[in-house]
């Protein structure tokens, strides 16, 4: 998928993006997990920050560790 860096995706452009199904997509945003925007009744989602979310999720967990 060719997007530009400063692109507006749609739930489609993301779910395939992300390679998951669009009621994931929906979901994620709803729950407030993914950061996006509506259009009206549209979301939206700009590509940098689905790029930053992605990263974020590739993050190890931090947690207490015993000492």
């Amino acid at each position: 998928m060719n997007i530009s860096p400063d692109s507006i995706l749609t739930v489609q452009d993301v779910a395939d993006y992300l390679r998951v199904n669009q009621r994931t997509v929906y979901r994620l945003v709803v729950d407030g997990r993914l950061p996006g925007f509506k259009v009206g009744a549209a979301w939206r989602f700009k590509r940098v920050d689905i790029d930053a979310w992605i990263q974020a999720q590739s993050q190890p967990a931090r947690g207490g560790e015993a000492t």
